[in-house]
């Protein structure tokens, strides 16, 4: 089923995960998988990893998601180190596997790089792939979006410009950047339908593990960590099993206030782990998204 039709019926909770390094680590993202299974998550996606590396592994979790887990899947497709016909060919292969449903991307830069550049023939442009997969396929197509500005952008009124140009070529709907304050995902959308966006924007969560790794995701994103945050992330700088404990708390606070105030759904970036998520959703009442054992 594509997502954009799930979105008509019911307010989706998703899960993100990222392909392991070597192959051997894939079983354990399966095994991930299968023990969020229980909260019987409306779709899952599945990442590129970092510059495309790993996107042999990406698809081989993807089909086998399709095959054996019983959830709708996302892939996700990068412009990164592929050519068109390359990307064109990643295509027929999740199309032949019965994958409905991809989020377009344009990719990050090469690390130490700050600037992005296709290889020769390659897409630039997220929009330049969702143009390509909307005239050539029938997937459902999300897109990403950035509550707090792309880094690259020079201010939120040009972001928010290439957001609307993604809606335009073809995404069925957004899946916002983390964030650690909520304003600036209700800011976003205000701005967004003002603009004349009107798809679905659904919040992504990223509950703290511990606190060198959300200060190097935050710095990375260019996403903000409000002050009362920062004062957590520095109390349990040491602490990396209260830092986690901490972060299901702020992260059930943040997603009880997104639900309470309707948003579409929610999108968790589990980074492979269960703990975080499974003891957030244990808190929260979310009609269907109770542990089934």
């Amino acid at each position: 089923m594509k997502i954009k039709d799930i979105l008509e019926k019911t307010r989706p909770v998703s899960f993100e995960f990222f392909p392991p390094r070597q192959a051997d680590g894939i079983p354990a993202v399966l095994e991930t998988l299968d023990e969020l299974k229980v909260y019987c998550p409306d779709f899952v996606s599945v990442t590129y990893g970092a510059g495309g590396s790993t996107r042999a592994f990406t698809e081989e979790i993807t089909f086998e998601a399709k095959r054996t887990a019983g959830v709708e899947v996302m892939a996700h497709l990068t412009c990164v180190g592929q050519t068109k016909e390359e990307i064109h060919g990643v295509l027929e292969r999740l199309e032949a596997e019965g994958v409905e449903n991809i989020i377009a991307l344009r990719g990050d830069p090469p690390r130490g790089s700050t600037e992005f550049v296709p290889v020769e023939g390659g897409f630039q442009h997220a929009t330049d792939l969702l143009e390509h997969v909307k005239s050539n396929f029938k997937f459902g197509v999300a897109a990403a979006c950035y509550p707090e500005g792309h880094t690259e952008s020079v201010d939120l009124g040009s972001d928010l410009k290439y957001v609307k140009m993604k809606v335009e070529n073809g995404a069925d709907f957004l899946v916002t950047q983390l964030f650690y304050d909520n304003r600036h995902y209700y800011d976003f959308v205000e701005r967004a339908r003002a603009g004349g966006i009107d798809v679905p924007i659904i919040p992504g969560v990223l509950p703290v593990l511990n606190s060198a790794q959300v200060r190097r995701f935050t710095a990375l994103s260019g996403s903000e960590i409000p002050p009362e945050l920062d004062k957590l992330l520095d109390k349990y700088a040491d602490n990396d099993d209260s830092a986690r404990d901490m972060g299901v708390e702020y992260a059930t606070a943040q997603v009880r206030d997104l639900w309470d105030v309707g948003v579409p759904g929610v999108h968790f970036y589990v980074l492979n782990r269960s703990y975080s998520v499974s003891r957030i959703l244990d808190n929260l009442t979310i009609p269907g998204h109770h542990r089934q054992d």
